[in-house]
């Protein structure tokens, strides 16, 4: 099979078609978040590789990958269709899958916090400069656009996934990364003007203070807090 004429190195050499396939999917995916491609909107694999250049089989690849996260579905004989936002119940279901996940990393990881705790900071702090940005950007204009936003969330789940890893357990881990991808169409519904940053920096500080106190019993208390604050903050209640 030829390569791709699009996607040809420096070198003259084509680039592996996964790496092709990742840049259409973080495209396609900037275009659902941002509401360039708004739900019920048909993703046609012909027009869009026409758009970026490229040939139909990498879009067909990346489509089916973003199937896999809920944000697009796949119609018989209709193709491919940004799927609607969550539902309430679906939003429920999604947060309590991603409390027990978490909870459960917590109760494991107390017993090793001296060795959680230098990365736990470490990541805390990257995830206070990105939503400074964040805030700096609603202040001064322009507004956060994808990339922004794409880069604060990753600070955020980073934070989580510190905790993940602390735990030991490598299945909690792997279950964590499989539900981050759902996590895109909780954002998804959240109103683009509306953001938690300073509630979410301020409930991973008291997760982290909680893990510093050695006390047993308060990590798991902070992050049911955190969790709960970001249920609510997902259903506008805040």
């Amino acid at each position: 099979m030829s390569a791709d004429p699009a996607i040809a190195n420096a070198a003259g050499r084509p680039v592996a078609r996964r790496v092709l396939r990742d840049s259409v999917y973080e495209v396609l995916l900037e275009r659902v978040m941002d509401g360039s491609s708004p739900a019920g909107s048909s993703l046609n694999i012909d027009s869009l590789a026409r758009q970026l250049g490229v040939s139909p089989t990498p879009v067909r690849e990346a489509l089916a990958q973003m199937e896999h996260t809920g944000l697009v579905s796949r119609v018989a004989l209709k193709g491919y269709r940004v799927a609607d936002p969550l539902s309430d119940e679906q939003m429920e279901e999604l947060v309590d899958a991603r409390a027990a996940i978490e909870l459960a990393a917590v109760e494991k990881s107390v017993a090793r916090h001296a060795d959680l705790l230098a990365d736990l900071r470490v990541a805390h702090a990257h995830h206070v400069l990105s939503a400074h940005r964040i805030t700096r950007l609603r202040q001064e204009g322009p507004p956060p656009g994808f990339t922004d936003l794409r880069e604060y969330f990753a600070a955020d789940w980073n934070f989580h996934l510190v905790i993940m890893r602390g735990s030991g357990n490598r299945y909690l881990l792997q279950m964590a990364e499989s539900l981050s991808a759902h996590v895109h169409r909780l954002r998804q519904t959240i109103d683009h003007e509306i953001y938690d940053v300073d509630q979410a920096v301020a409930e991973h500080a008291a997760v982290l203070a909680a893990f510093e106190s050695g006390d047993p019993a308060a990590p798991a208390a902070a992050m049911r807090a955190h969790l709960a604050g970001v249920a609510s903050r997902s259903r506008g209640l805040d």
